[in-house]
């Protein structure tokens, strides 16, 4: 392999901030934040949605929403056609 073609592959932390949430994986994103974790030092990523707070993997229902569209589509429309019930 050629030197210096390559991005940095390496150790990093993903943290789900919707339920504070941890893990390490490797990748080659960067970032700019680290953080201490389990003894280390790790770059840092914060996501909104991972495996732990998906519905699709923890069954439940859940609207993810950081910009108010979903409440804002609601007052608009109300619940004429809606054909699923929202998790509280």
């Amino acid at each position: 392999m050629k030197d210096g073609i390559h991005p940095d592959y390496r150790d990093v932390v993903f943290h789900d901030v919707s339920i504070d949430f941890k893990f390490i994986t490797r990748s080659t994103v960067q970032t700019r934040e680290k953080i201490e974790f389990e003894g280390a030092e790790y770059p840092l990523v914060k996501i909104e949605v991972s495996s732990e707070s998906h519905p699709f993997y923890t069954g439940k229902h859940k609207i993810v929403d950081t910009a108010g569209r979903v409440d804002k589509f609601r007052k608009k429309f109300g619940t004429v056609g809606s054909k699923t019930s929202v998790a509280e």
